[in-house]
């Protein structure tokens, strides 16, 4: 019997399905492993190229695999849902992970270390936190709405309510006052939380390369430029910088047929992470060139005349990814162009 060459792997958190594969493509296995049988089948077989989609512990299982001298490809899930034959289940996966990794034109996932999901770690987890005090000031307003104590929307008109609550406001239960103390722990320990993951991020910022380069740039700033190194691949990768734009989903999704050319709105495909931090940081751009008489944006400022706000944001992001593209493959620092040819 021969051995396989290729082995495509369902994952799940107990139970994995192989599917093993011959240069040719003709079936050699198909087997359901456990997590403890799963490791031992792979050390003991010979080395090969092992694929599995690019879905959670991916990155895990994929570092264990290549120290046990397997070589490691990490697909899309969405390019590998065309080959599933029929009826969705393990087998079909495993053996659909096959049939894509043979493709010559497939394009694989780059390969994450631990350090690279320890940033991602870090970004999440600030992601979340930064989102939880909006949720509890929203709560805290509607309850106290009922009790006849308003405030406008937004964090800046919050310190009403905080005050009310801490200067035991006789028009509030003690019920009421008590549970609004806890609240007010929550968004205080909360934003101590975040002021230390923020003094994480930039620290890890200034201790990258390629980030502190990336920081040169207007309208990027030490999250955005951690987001780049730790969720995007190795820049080099692509060809052109519209190639790395397209990939953070930046440029019009395609509907052209019979020859002609239809473009709608933006794609919005691939790195979401990304994608959203350069629009933000594209809005504060527009935002100071519209507030202070900044020199050498006239390109910005016809845009501005020609087109909304947001569909500037998208063509100013754009031209970010582009130009980081351009500065980490040339090893170079910003350099605004309309300033050296003034």
């Amino acid at each position: 019997m021969s051995e396989a060459t290729l082995i495509g792997i369902d994952l799940a958190k107990r139970v994995f399905q192989l599917h093993g594969a011959c240069d040719d493509g003709s079936v050699v296995f198909r087997k359901k492993l456990s997590r403890p049988q799963l490791i031992a089948f792979v050390s003991r077989h010979p080395r090969c190229v092992i694929a599995m989609e690019a879905c959670a512990t991916a990155h895990g299982w994929g570092r264990e695999f290549e120290k046990l001298g397997h070589e490691v490809r990490l697909i899309p899930p969405i390019y590998v849902k065309p080959f599933v034959k029929r009826q969705k289940n393990d087998a079909a996966d495993a053996e659909a992970i096959v049939e894509a990794a043979t493709r010559p034109t497939m394009r694989f996932v780059a390969l994450k270390s631990e350090a690279q999901q320890a940033r991602a770690m870090l970004f999440r987890t600030r992601q979340m936190f930064v989102g939880q005090p909006t949720q509890l000031i929203n709560a805290l307003r509607g309850h106290l709405a009922e009790h006849g104590l308003v405030a406008a929307r937004g964090p800046a008109h919050f310190k009403r309510l905080a005050d009310a609550i801490e200067d035991d406001d006789p028009a509030l239960l003690q019920d009421v006052r008590e549970l609004g103390r806890m609240y007010l722990e929550q968004i205080e320990g909360l934003n101590a939380r975040i002021a230390d993951i923020d003094g994480k991020v930039k620290s890890a910022a200034k201790e990258d390369g390629l980030a502190r380069r990336a920081q040169t740039m207007p309208g990027v700033g030490p999250v955005t430029a951690l987001a780049i190194e730790t969720f995007a691949p190795d820049l080099a990768t692509f060809r052109r910088g519209r190639d790395f734009a397209a990939w953070l989903g930046l440029v019009p999704k395609q509907h052209s047929t019979g020859g002609k050319q239809r473009l709608g709105k933006t794609s919005k495909m691939g790195q979401r992470d990304i994608r959203t931090l350069l629009v933000s940081g594209a809005m504060a751009v527009l935002q100071a060139v519209e507030r202070f008489d900044t020199p050498n944006n006239g390109w910005l400022k016809r845009l501005l005349t020609r087109k909304p706000r947001m569909v500037a944001a998208i063509a100013l992001a754009n031209k970010m990814a582009r130009g980081l593209w351009a500065m980490m493959t040339k090893q170079e620092d910003y350099r605004n162009p309309a300033a050296m040819m003034a």
